[in-house]
């Protein structure tokens, strides 16, 4: 069965960096478009970042461009997101999910907070 398991998250002060990484399982990873999503707290979902399955593009939300980079490892089946310069405002739980529309599995997600 498709697994997706988000690893990474965890607490960072402003300005500081994380690398999520998401182990994909149970499908064919290298053909298969990669997203990562965010919630944050009280908010709804939102579509942080995308990659295609060859990694030869890539598309963020304009809020994140500059500062985070999505990228993968098809040999590893691994899906990452590299976070510099995070705000307060990037704290949510992050989720890795296949495809992009639709987003058909996800995973638990991982708890990224940005406090000093």
């Amino acid at each position: 069965q498709v697994q997706l398991v988000e690893s990474g998250g965890g607490l960072v002060q402003p300005g500081g960096s994380l690398r999520l990484s998401c182990a994909a399982s149970g499908f064919t990873f290298s053909s298969a478009h990669m997203s990562w999503v965010r919630q944050a707290p009280g908010k709804g979902l939102e579509w942080v970042s995308g990659i295609w399955s060859g990694a030869d593009r890539t598309s963020y939300i304009d809020s994140v461009k500059g500062r985070f980079t999505i990228s993968r490892d098809n040999a590893k089946n691994t899906l990452y997101l590299q976070m510099n310069s995070l705000k307060p405002a990037d704290t949510a739980v992050y989720y890795c999910a296949r495809g992009s529309t639709p987003l058909d599995y996800w995973g638990q997600g991982t708890q990224v907070t940005v406090s000093s």
